[in-house]
Parts: structure tokens; C-alpha cells; sequence
């Protein structure tokens, strides 16, 4: 390819970056394809994505599929925007196209087809942590909130700073450098101290803004955050025992709904990123969120997620006790 590789990635998102580093290498090691530009995209620009020309040529990675991709990899469930752009994909059938619903990381699905070219140990410690943090397989819920290790400080920084810059920095820097050596420059170490301080304020917020439904439930609307930061987990800090978590946290351009299901209980999770598809957002089996611009119109939405929810959740458990019966 003469031109130089313009590598779209899932941001502010751990996978995504990671993704993209592998992604970037990968195609640079294989095909020779120098990467030029490093763009991160989000789901506040999910319904023209498909439309939109990408730079050519073009890697996407830990995003939605794209038909102008010359490298694609992802694992959302909700990838496929309609039924023709799936099939579309399925039309091409290249090498370059990589996509599994099951795995817990977009890193994984690169990482099996790349390792043989990226042998750097540094490389592994990266799709190991990123399966951990996309996956929510985290040792503990603490861990998850408060941990410290240079792949969650990377993580946690996002918190402190989502900018364009910051991702080029990150992706850039992780190409040559290890995750220790990264979460140790001064941006960084900077971010995560300040960040660490607001999730803890934030927590303190967080008890005072939910409640435990009847059915298991976790549902909170947290409207004024100041410097505090609220941690995806922060339900299970206080509710250890809940199913799953919805809620509205409250942003300076809108508010953002989040679901999760407990990954520290075992139970099979209804499938939220497919529920949260229906009012423009995405995610995976266990975890989903949706930006809204108008806060009225979350509080709405946030209600008729809890009943779609509820009715999956109620459908599964009536096909689990007839499949039981009918043993």
C-alpha cells in the first residue's frame, strides 16, 4: 500500500488502545503498512459511522464494522450496524477481517493472529491485561476499583484525560515500551494519583445515590459529580451480592447510562450490549452503555432499559426452569 495506515480505535477504552498497538505492529511487521494516523472514535458518532468515508487505507479495531476497512478486528456483539453490513462482511471473507463475539477482548482476537510476529513478552502482558479489564475478570471487586498495577493506572488515567492527543501518546508510546515503563511517565503517574483520589470521593457519592431493587438490581443516578470519578464497579463495592447495576451519571454534555452485570456472581447474563443497541449505544453480553445529550430524556431511557431487562432477565429464568422440567 503507498499511502500510509490510518488506524481507527475504540477510545477512551484499555482493548482499544492496546488493540490498536497490535494492530499497528502486526501490519507493519506482515504487510509492511506504516501507520500514518491515529484516530479514536466513540459510539456518540455510531449512526453515521458506516456512512462516512474512512482515510485510505484504513485499520479499524475494537469499533464498529466498517466497509471501507482494510484491517478490521473486533468483538461486540453489536459491531454489525444492520444486517447488510454483516453480510457485506461476510461477502469479503478476507484474512484481514477479524471478528469473534465470544472472546473477552478485541486484543485476544488480534493476538491470534499476530503473536508469531509480535514476540516481546511485553506484548502477552498487554492481551493478558486487556482481556482482564475489557472481560471485568478482575481477582477482586477492590481490584477493580482501586487497583494500582501499570495496566489499571493506564486504564484509570482515562478517567483525568479522553483527548485525542493523550490516545496517540499512549498508542505511540506502548509500540516500543513496556506497560510499566508507560504507566510510569509523568503524564500518566499524574492522571492515575489524581484519578485514584476522585474514585474514592466518588464512591462516597455513589452510596448515597443508589438503591438495591427487590429483584437484585443496582439502580443509581448520580447528577453531580464535581472532581469526583465514578468506577463502572462502584455498585459491587457496596452491593456485593446484586445481579446487575443500571444507572445515569451525569456528564457536562449530557448523561451516559451504564449496565453490568456482577462478574464476581455465577449466572448467565441477558444480553445487554444487544439491549442497549435498540436506543443507540452498544457493548457486549455483560456490559453496555448509551450517551444521551438530553438528561429528561435518560431518565426515560433508563426506564425502559430496567424493563427490557427485566423481561429478559424473567424470560431466561422461565426458559431455565423449563429446560430443568423438561430433564
Amino acid at each position: 500500500m503507498p499511502e500510509d495506515l490510518t488506524v481507527y480505535l475504540h477510545f477512551p477504552c484499555f482493548d482499544g488502545v492496546i488493540s490498536a498497538v497490535l494492530a499497528c505492529e502486526y501490519l507493519e511487521r506482515k504487510h509492511g503498512w506504516k501507520t500514518g494516523q491515529i484516530v479514536p472514535v466513540n459510539y456518540s458518532g455510531r449512526e453515521k459511522w458506516a456512512s462516512q468515508p474512512l482515510a485510505k487505507p484504513a485499520a479499524v479495531v475494537d469499533f464498529l464494522y466498517h466497509p471501507d476497512a482494510d484491517f478490521w478486528a473486533d468483538h461486540h456483539q453489536t459491531t454489525f450496524l444492520t444486517p447488510e453490513l454483516e453480510a457485506h462482511a461476510r461477502r469479503r471473507g478476507s484474512d484481514n477481517l477479524l471478528y469473534d463475539a465470544s472472546a473477552f477482548s478485541c486484543a485476544e482476537v488480534i493476538w491470534r493472529k499476530s503473536y508469531r510476529f509480535l514476540r516481546e513478552p511485553r506484548f502477552r502482558e498487554m492481551v493478558e491485561w486487556a482481556r482482564r479489564i475489557d472481560g471485568a475478570r478482575y481477582d477482586s471487586v477492590e481490584e477493580a476499583v482501586l487497583g494500582d498495577t501499570p495496566a489499571l493506572r493506564i486504564s484509570f488515567s482515562f478517567l483525568r484525560d479522553s483527548s485525542a492527543e493523550y490516545c496517540r501518546f499512549l498508542v505511540e508510546s506502548l509500540r516500543s515500551k513496556s506497560l510499566a515503563e508507560v504507566a510510569a511517565s509523568q503524564h500518566v503517574a499524574k492522571c492515575y494519583q489524581s484519578v485514584r483520589r476522585a474514585l474514592l470521593s466518588g464512591q462516597r457519592l455513589f452510596r448515597k445515590a443508589s438503591r438495591l431493587e427487590k429483584d437484585g438490581i443496582v439502580v443509581f443516578h448520580v447528577e453531580d459529580t464535581g472532581k469526583a470519578l465514578l468506577s463502572r464497579y462502584a455498585p459491587y463495592l457496596d452491593y456485593p451480592k446484586a445481579r446487575y447495576s443500571v444507572g445515569i451519571m451525569d456528564t457536562g454534555h449530557g448523561a451516559k447510562i451504564t449496565a453490568m452485570r456482577n462478574p464476581w456472581r455465577r449466572f448467565r447474563s441477558v444480553p445487554l450490549g444487544q439491549i442497549f443497541s435498540h436506543y443507540g449505544g452498544g457493548g457486549h453480553q455483560r456490559v453496555a452503555s448509551v450517551l444521551l445529550k438530553d438528561r429528561q430524556e435518560a431518565k426515560r431511557t433508563l426506564g425502559s432499559i430496567l424493563s427490557d431487562l427485566r423481561s429478559a432477565s424473567a424470560a431466561a429464568s422461565s426458559l431455565r426452569k423449563e429446560t430443568v422440567s423438561g430433564d
